[in-house]
């Protein structure tokens, strides 16, 4: 009787969009190897975004090194083994896409304002691409759905996670001159991944949008001592954002007259959270019993054997 290596489920489960988005991570990747020529069109290059404006879509599924490649695949893999089931497919896709593409244009736009502050032609002409943008905005979904799961590996939970890729990334851009071509692309990720899960993404329970709970306000990307300072910043955002002030509106679900409305209090952001840690209990005990499975099974055929 034949069975799977041991631990091996931990590696299955991953879902068909997923799978499709990491071949064309793969495509993209052996694209540019194959037909170099090609990344001044597929990449993101300020200089030449206008009239090539699809660079402001392609460049996020070119990877140009296979460091990078490997990465992003895993990342997005997992990542959308927990989250593309909550969401939905849809959902996810439109995530994937709003995301990548708007964390571009404002790529674009630093570049611009960093050559007319520098008057330096390496921000106009340098390659920027790279799934990493994406990816740290689905860390922030990661940071919304189990905030206090803790991870086994790095104990620490998981609601700190976007900040620490953040917080490691700037301190190694210190030390490399190449950190012009990814730090933006994670800053700018993982604020709009932020803003897209507080403001934008449907709830299907609810038919309202976002997340307007403050377990998920902006200041809980920052250590608790900083959140003073950062809260009235972030409010004069809020504002801006939502356009309103609290006499407001049902599209965002937050206040109308002072009082709550309906699924925008924070049972409804517990109950996304509860959602997101049972589905992530589900998986892992399901990875579990096909181990112990998959072991019982080994032992079985040994025995055969002897």
């Amino acid at each position: 009787m034949s069975s799977s290596p041991p631990g091996m489920s931990m590696y299955g489960g991953f879902t068909k969009l997923c799978k499709g988005l990491a071949v064309v991570i793969v495509g993209g990747h052996l694209l540019v190897q194959i037909l170099p020529s090609l990344l001044p069109y597929l990449a993101l290059i300020p200089a030449r975004t206008i009239p090539f404006a699809w660079n402001l879509i392609t460049a996020g599924y070119v990877e140009q090194t296979v460091y990078g490649m490997v990465g992003s695949i895993v990342g997005l893999l997992f990542m959308g083994k927990l989250l593309e089931p909550i969401w939905g497919s849809k959902e996810f896709l439109k995530f994937i896409f709003v995301v990548n593409f708007v964390t571009s244009i404002c790529v674009f736009v630093t570049a611009i304002a960093l050559y007319y502050i520098t008057r330096q032609e390496t921000y106009l002409y340098m390659p920027v691409s790279g799934f990493q943008g994406v990816l740290s905005g689905l860390l922030v979904g990661i940071k919304q759905i189990i905030p206090d799961q803790e991870l086994s590996l790095l104990r620490i939970k998981a609601k700190w996670l976007p900040s620490l890729l953040l917080l490691l990334s700037i301190v190694i851009s210190f030390f490399t001159s190449e950190a012009v071509k990814y730090l933006p692309t994670l800053i700018f990720g993982t604020y709009m991944g932020w803003i897209y899960l507080r403001y934008l993404q449907k709830k299907p329970e609810t038919k309202l949008r976002g997340d307007p709970s403050d377990e998920f306000s902006f200041s809980t990307f920052f250590p608790e001592f900083l959140r003073p300072i950062i809260d009235p910043i972030a409010s004069i955002f809020h504002r801006m954002l939502c356009g309103r002030s609290e006499t407001s509106t049902d599209s965002y679900g937050y206040t109308l007259g002072g009082a709550p409305l309906p699924g925008s209090d924070t049972f409804d952001a517990s109950r996304r959270r509860e959602r997101g840690a049972r589905a992530l209990e589900e998986r892992l005990a399901a990875a579990k019993l096909a181990t112990a499975q998959n072991s019982e099974e080994s032992r079985g055929d040994a025995s055969e054997n002897v």
